[in-house]
């Protein structure tokens, strides 16, 4: 899988956040069905306390937000429908 290209059409076609913040609270009330957190991101305990699936992003937290199509750095987005692309991890 080509995390980038399943990370653009995620943002197009599903509904995803940005953000530690929006991620906890999104876990929080289980909406969340996957974690991906950029290889500098300041919250790492994010992907140890939760039970939803997690992945690394192999880049910093600028190359995510550009991975996702934003002008701006996302150290970690939350996955809560994927849409049409196959960002889940198979079961």
């Amino acid at each position: 899988m080509d995390l980038n290209r399943a990370l653009r059409s995620a943002t197009k076609t599903g509904k995803l956040l940005f953000g530690a913040d929006q991620a906890k609270k999104a876990i929080e009330t289980k909406e969340a069905k996957l974690i991906i957190l950029a290889n500098n991101s300041p919250d790492p305990v994010l992907k140890e306390q939760s039970k939803v699936p997690s992945m690394d992003f192999p880049g910093t937290n600028m190359e995510l937000g550009a991975a996702c199509g934003k002008p701006f750095a996302i150290s970690v987005v939350t996955v809560l429908d994927p849409g049409e692309s196959q960002i889940l991890p198979k079961r």
